[in-house]
């Protein structure tokens, strides 16, 4: 096996050098061990340059680690952090990082980007969309990986074409020592006013416990500001996060075992304006139109009490007091809450010489919605003669006094949002032999089991507009029929079950590496809709425990509450190789094999059509290759790469956030291609260049069909050789730091190309430019450990206007597009780093 010296940093014990030898760049223990290819010689660690690590892998990486993340914001989403990775192109929806925001990686989407914690799958189980607001808090991270393009044999996925995101959490320190950080910031721009930001940290790291290598962390963290950009509402987001670690002998194993917990309460904001509508502003210079009032405060019409007479309600003209008067209804102010937490076990164990096992259990669990305000309708909807309540046609039916004025007349104030419970069991596990010093193999057995409920049941507004519980769940309203109203009502499994094996070996004296894969995943999909189906756009009713003989009477083409199973699954080669020609110098190439099983909603929709094979969703399948040059010299990291991907049955997806709901488009086969680029360069001790830049091309093949004509023949979009809206078609920047005794000085630059609006490229939104800045100050040493210093941030240090994060659309219809963030300053105290 190849040695490879590295420089001392920070004392360690040898086992966790082994553990943090490879440099995070696999997603599973058993990906990470497998990729292990460097003895430690000397007694301590660092990895990269500047903190930017590039991995001796067929596949093409790029680690960032504590040296790069200690830098930003605390609290900062891990995916604004990532956005220094080339061929990443992230909006965040404000400065701080707990409101969310948008992503590609080599174009593709984030629902088809797997982002994982310690090796555990954080998309949707349904509909894989990415929520970066609900990620681990910056100080508990160790370093963050991205594979651009491909995933790890192992990988618990059932979409990921386009790369992951692999963040790994710190182990616990040696010793005992205290860590708390304290921010304060505010919302600096043209017109914004005063919309401060709070969040305060502590964590706690035990040292030995045991004395016997028992280590372990517990942190937690709390955060509020207000909205960056009206005049409603408040972020504020609780997280705790723990870590028991437990060495097992000298030779790297160890039992672990992680849990996290995030309860995130944010509304809708800064999504006012329709794309060409909101480049128009940016075009126009006009900054203040980012801020804006809503309908707020307000009061509802609707007075619970108030009783009309008989006669009253009979006298002609008679306007009914209780209407609804759109107070509350703004889409500012719909909120988006969730309750997320994981449980993470992690082992490594030496059964026999050259033989490892390694495990990762997990468990998840996930309360959130979205949605707004409705207008509830007191009386029946007449069907055939039968007054029937319920969901209908989109309207929302209790037969009962809801404001408790006496009459069953009235559209009362309500909120719907669409509700989602999951339960979610995994493991990795892999067994590892190591037949010699040049070659190895495993073997990888993946089980992932989601129980995932959604409902979207209601609940009365507030006098003032507001919602009374943001989950309705917890209390919701029952019509006069027994049954909680619900807008959607079904019960989903998303099962994979995965058999991998890989084969490394090395040749030519260790300067070649060849790395063979095949994986076989099997994914079940068993749905329960228990609303009737009444449109291919999976448009539904919802009767409940009703009689509906009349109902399927008057829609007899209404597909019935029913069951279906989808079974999918393919053989997913992959291969690639690592060819040192100098000491310092390498080429890389990898092909591998991709698939991506349709999420629960469109599978729902199909409930429509009959079931035939012809109506079953198809999986999308992508060819990707890699072909890349490296340079590592402990100076200089760098790297270049060029790919492409085949992706055929390109399904996309939009969100329109005035229906709340999810727009499916089939694009047919899409060739996506580009090239990656990246060099860090630390030229003395104290300072850092780092420069990275991407090229992103997609050519649409096919014009889409978007319906028919009066004569019944198909009508194409005109999409073929177009590029796929939503995606930057280049972005490039930098990161600078010096270190002057007490004192860093970084900044960094983003500059992100320009993104069609839609597919058939009638409109588009022009390129932005985006500086950041931090400074930080060492006041000297804590008496706990580590480091008492200031740190100040400012991000968007030139207040730069631009449309932020959206998702492309089909046609001229266009998307709802976000502001992009304003400038924001925060100075942090922070004690123990």
């Amino acid at each position: 096996m190849k040695t490879r010296f590295l420089v001392a940093a920070s004392s360690a014990s040898m086992a966790a050098a082994a553990l943090l030898a490879s440099p995070a760049a696999a997603q599973s223990t058993g990906a990470l061990d497998f990729e292990e290819d460097t003895i430690i010689v000397t007694g301590a660690l660092q990895l990269g340059v500047g903190g930017v690590e590039i991995p001796d892998t067929p596949k093409a990486k790029q680690v960032l680690n504590q040296e790069v993340i200690r830098e930003q914001r605390p609290g900062q989403t891990v995916n604004d952090i990532v956005n220094l990775v080339p061929g990443v192109s992230f909006q965040n929806n404000d400065p701080w990082g707990s409101s969310g925001g948008s992503f590609t990686i080599r174009g593709f989407g984030a629902d088809r980007v797997s982002q994982t914690v310690d090796g555990i799958p954080l998309n949707d189980s349904g509909n894989y969309a990415m929520y970066t607001n609900q990620q681990v808090d910056s100080e508990v991270l160790e370093s963050v990986n991205v594979n651009l393009g491909v995933t790890d044999i192992d990988s618990p996925t059932a979409s990921a074409a386009g790369g992951t995101i692999n963040i790994r959490t710190r182990r616990p320190a040696d010793e005992f020592g205290i860590t708390a950080t304290f921010s304060y910031g505010d919302v600096v721009a043209d017109g914004a006013g005063s919309r401060p930001y709070k969040r305060a940290f502590g964590m706690i790291d035990t040292g030995d416990l045991s004395g016997f290598g028992t280590y372990a962390f517990v942190s937690g963290s709390y955060t509020k500001y207000d909205n960056a950009f009206n005049n409603y509402g408040q972020i504020q987001k609780t997280q705790f996060n723990g870590r028991i670690f437990q060495d097992l002998g000298s030779n790297g194993d160890f039992l672990s075992i992680s849990g996290h917990y995030n309860e995130n309460r944010n509304n809708f904001a800064g999504s006012k304006y329709r794309a060409t509508e909101l480049q128009d502003l940016v075009d126009a210079g006009e900054k203040r139109a980012r801020f804006y009032d809503i309908n707020y405060p307000c009061t509802i019409t609707s007075s619970p009490g108030v009783f009309e007479t008989p006669a009253e309600v009979a006298a002609p003209g008679y306007v009914d007091p209780d209407g609804v008067n759109g107070c509350g209804a703004d889409f500012d102010r719909r909120w988006n809450p969730s309750n997320t937490g994981n449980i993470r076990g992690s082992a490594r164990l030496t059964l026999a010489d050259n033989l490892i096992l390694t495990l990762d259990p997990s468990y998840q669990y996930v309360k959130a919605n979205g949605g707004g305000n409705e207008e509830l309708l007191e009386g029946t909807r007449t069907i055939n003669g039968v007054e029937y309540t319920g969901f209908i046609r989109g309207g929302y039916y209790f037969g009962r006094d809801l404001n408790g004025d006496g009459d069953m007349l009235d559209e009362v104030s309500g909120f719907d949002p669409s509700q989602t419970r999951t339960h979610r069991f995994g493991v990795i596990g892999s067994l590892a032999y190591e037949i010699s010093d040049q070659h190895r193999v495993r073997l990888a057995y993946t089980w992932d089991h989601a129980n995932h409920r959604q409902t979207g049941m209601t609940s009365m507004a507030d006098i003032n507009g507001d919602i009374q519980d943001v989950f309705p769940i917890n209390d919701p309203l029952f019509t006069v029929d027994g049954f909680a109203l619900n807008k959607r009502d079904r019960k989903s499994f998303a099962i994979l079950n995965k058999v991998a094996g890989e084969y490394r070996g090395r040749f030519l004296e260790d300067d070649l590496t060849v790395v063979l894969g095949l994986a076989a995943p099997f994914f079940t999909r068993k749905l329960d809709q228990r609303c009737y189906t009444t449109s291919a756009s999976g448009y539904i009713d919802c009767l409940g425990n009703q009689d509906t003989t009349a109902y399927e009477a008057a829609n007899p083409n209404a597909a019935p509450p029913q069951k279906r199973t989808y079974k999918y699954d393919k053989l997913l080669p992959s291969a690639g190789f690592t060819y040192f020609f100098v000491p310092d110098a390498s080429v890389f190439a990898n092909y591998a094999k991709g698939i991506s099983v349709p999420g629960t909603d469109p599978l729902y929709d199909s409930f429509y059509l009959d079931y035939t094979p012809e109506a079953r969703p198809v999986p999308e399948t992508t060819d990707s290759f890699d072909l890349g040059f490296r340079y590592q010299s402990g100076i200089v990291e760098a790297q270049i790469a060029g790919w492409f991907t085949r992706y055929n049955n390109r399904l996309a997806t939009s969100y329109d956030p005035v229906l709340d709901e999810y727009l499916y488009r089939n694009l047919g086969r899409v060739d996506k291609y580009g090239i990656d680029a990246s060099v860090a360069i630390r030229p003395t001790t104290n300072t850092l260049l780092y420069v990275f830049g991407s090229l992103n091309e997609s050519e649409i093949k096919d014009d889409i069909q978007e319906g028919v004509d009066g004569d019944g023949l198909p009508v194409f979009l005109p999409t073929a050789g177009n590029r796929e809206s939503g995606a930057p078609a280049y972005s490039f920047g930098a990161r600078g730091q010096v270190s002057f005794g007490e004192f860093d000085l970084g900044a960094q630059v983003k500059h992100t190309g320009s993104r069609w609006v839609n597919d058939i490229h009638s409109a588009k939104t022009g390129s932005y430019t985006v500086v950041d800045l931090d400074l930080r100050y060492t006041v000297g040493q804590s008496p706990l450990g580590g480091d008492i210093a200031l740190q100040l941030n400012v991000s968007n240090l030139f207040d730069e206007f631009y449309v932020g994060g959206y998702d492309g659309s089909l046609d001229n219809s266009g998307p709802n597009v976000q502001i992009g963030a304003p400038r924001a300053i925060s100075g942090s105290i922070l004690f123990g780093f």
